[in-house]
């Protein structure tokens, strides 16, 4: 069943909400990528990582995630001069969702964005499933920081690829990767200025 989701950071000042969710209206891994692990210690947010360094993503269309207060507070990072756009709200460091490019019909967002109650009840986990699903698949594993938790999705095969490859057509068909809520439509520009870490800080990280 499709429903609503409503988005806030930790401290509530940036607030959304994503659309027409449920299960099969997205795809949900767990990413061990090194630049994955160096974003959360960038935001000094490492709770957000589970114990082998895994980031759990939730991959939908950008149409269907929409801001409704906090933008002021919505800032841009980018490891490298090409590398993704990972968005943050400033006030309380909270990652919101990676974006590879504003024409690409996909945006990770972060489900410790999408409703605290994943975070504070008891339940969460569970509730969290509800809504999106279980992690199909985990990518990048090699880059692990220890032993993967026993409930690590399995690695992603060539049919989970092609199943999330497909999706992400149909919603460049449907016309679902505009508007954006992290790319100004008209000219692709970023809401935020990027910052670009220099090789120095990213190696810090």
């Amino acid at each position: 069943m499709l429903r609503d989701l409503p988005l806030r950071c930790r401290c509530g000042h940036v607030r959304g909400v994503a659309t027409e969710l449920s299960p099969s209206a997205g795809f949900r891994l767990v990413c061990y990528c090194k630049d994955c692990q160096a974003f959360a210690h960038f935001l000094q947010r490492t709770d957000v990582l589970d114990e082998a360094g895994g980031t759990d993503i939730f991959q939908m269309p950008p149409a269907r995630v929409t801001f409704t207060a906090g933008v002021d507070v919505l800032r841009c990072l980018r490891l490298s001069e090409k590398g993704v756009f990972r968005w943050y709200a400033e006030c309380w460091r909270t990652p919101i969702a990676n974006a590879v490019s504003p024409r690409v019909p996909v945006i990770g967002v972060f489900p410790c964005f999408m409703t605290e109650d994943f975070m504070d009840d008891a339940a969460g986990s569970r509730s969290q499933d509800e809504a999106l699903g279980p992690p199909l698949f985990r990518i990048n594993e090699g880059s692990a920081i220890g032993p993967l938790p026993p409930m690590a999705p399995p690695p992603a095969s060539f049919g989970v690829l092609a199943y999330c490859a497909t999706k992400a057509v149909r919603w460049r068909l449907r016309g679902l990767g505009r508007p954006s809520p992290f790319f100004v439509d008209r000219t692709n520009a970023p809401r935020s200025v990027p910052r670009v870490l220099t090789q120095s800080e990213r190696a810090a990280l």
